[in-house]
């Protein structure tokens, strides 16, 4: 049975909270146990040096983090789980990547682009406090991804673009050296996946500083519960659950009939005290065997570095080793005794129809989502913006089948300059479609 392979992260900068197990480690976790799923699991410690510089804190996330997800029922033994920086092939990629990538494509990066939109902002240079990391953070992300042919990668939406990215580095790689070197990921969102609100009712984050760790004690989960930002009404008077931080937090954890039965009693002038301590029964009774699993765990490190490093031994050996050494040679870096094969033809020489069309779904600066159908370098059609991400998604949906009305497409998109070419490469990015799925 051929099995999907899906990859997921963590940076190694701070303490899980609940906001990390919601949004990334339950769903992820879930996703892996299907038979047909071939699951990846890394600690980000390379993305983490990015923004944190310390390195007891890095040690200590990379702890924190491995023991979550073995506390929150991880199985090292059915899936991949791993340590970025044990897998030496990946900064090795990550320069051969970096050969192919556009420094154009490089500049529009979100976090890059809002560290100079922030200096602007300041009177600053474009440029002042951001690092090389930074710039090419989307280049190693890309790296995580194309070297175990991931083909899915859970992310939420304002990280579509680095998987777009991913795609075009891997495409054009494979385009520079005329073969299919690399799978090209899919982004895999899921609107289900719970944001959780942090205890000042903004999204649970580090950077915010208001989050709730995952396995703090009963004691100071019962206290950080008791800090979350509510508003003046009183017990008695009736409380709108839509938007209420304590609502979306305990909705995350509860069942269907729990959440309704809260929201019912909110409705109902429950006070927020009562409701907190409902909330705080309700996570703490979930979180507690959990929690006990994990405190064994962080008490015993050299269990979990034991798990890290054979799981890389197996990874390397089965997949990244062969990978690089089939990459090596492809870029010429092989034995000098080794028989070359025929030279390619370059990039320039090569025909636009011998790159496999690709449609991309991205966001722009101003909010708007849009998607473009690209051939090699060659843009043959480019959208109209949509303020709804799911209306541009239907559209790259009909595009990727060939189920799509040439007629309706014109009327969201920019004027076309060659409909024959843009029939061409909808027709081949169709049949590309199609042979992927029967495999």
């Amino acid at each position: 049975m051929t099995r999907t392979r899906i990859l997921t992260g963590i940076t190694t900068s701070g303490t899980p909270h609940l906001g990390n197990y919601a949004g990334a480690i339950r769903p992820a976790i879930e996703s892996g146990k299907a038979a047909d799923v071939e699951s990846f699991y890394f600690l980000a410690d390379y993305h983490a040096l990015i923004k944190a510089q310390d390195p007891a804190l890095v040690q200590r996330s990379t702890l924190e983090i491995a023991a979550a997800w073995l506390a929150c029922g991880l199985d090292p033994r059915r899936t991949w789980f791993y340590r970025q920086s044990d897998i030496p092939e990946i900064p090795e990629l990550t320069w051969f990547l970096t050969c192919v990538a556009g420094k154009g494509l490089l500049n529009r990066a979100h976090a890059y682009k809002a560290a100079n939109d922030r200096n602007a902002e300041e009177g600053l240079d474009a440029d002042a406090g951001v690092t090389a990391g930074l710039f090419m953070y989307p280049v190693l992300m890309a790296a995580d991804i194309l070297i175990f042919d991931a083909q899915r990668v859970p992310v939420g939406r304002d990280q579509i673009q680095h998987i777009e990215m991913a795609r075009d580095f891997g495409q054009r790689f494979n385009h520079t050296y005329g073969g299919e070197y690399f799978v090209l990921p899919e982004a895999q969102i899921d609107d289900s996946v719970a944001t959780l609100p942090g205890l000042d009712g903004r999204k649970m984050s580090k950077s915010y500083r208001n989050t709730i760790p995952l396995f703090a004690p009963s004691a100071e989960l019962r206290k950080l519960i008791a800090g979350i930002v509510t508003d003046t009404r009183m017990p008695g008077e009736p409380k709108d659950p839509e938007g209420n931080a304590l609502f979306e937090l305990y909705s995350a954890f509860a069942t269907a009939e729990q959440s309704a039965a809260f929201a019912h009693a909110l409705r109902g002038g429950l006070g927020w005290g009562d409701a907190k301590t409902q909330l705080f029964e309700l996570l703490d009774q979930q979180i507690a065997p959990m929690r006990e699993r994990y405190d064994a765990l962080i008490a015993d490190p050299a269990q979990i570095e034991a798990i890290l490093l054979d799981n890389a031994q197996r990874l390397r050996e089965t997949y990244a080793i062969p990978k690089l050494r089939e990459l090596r040679s492809a870029i010429g870096i092989r034995p000098l005794t080794a028989v070359a094969a025929p030279a390619t033809s370059t990039k320039a020489e090569r025909e636009p129809a011998e790159v496999a069309p690709i449609v991309k779904q991205y966001r722009e600066s101003d909010g708007s989502f849009r998607f473009k159908l690209t051939q090699g370098d060659t843009v043959l059609l480019q959208s109209v913006g949509f303020a709804n991400p799911k209306e541009a998604g239907a559209w790259v949906a009909q595009i990727r089948t060939g189920a799509v009305d040439v007629a309706e497409l014109q009327a969201v998109v920019e004027p076309i300059a060659d409909e024959s070419a843009l029939q061409a490469g909808l027709s081949a990015l169709a049949a590309a479609w199609a042979l992927a799925q029967a495999h």
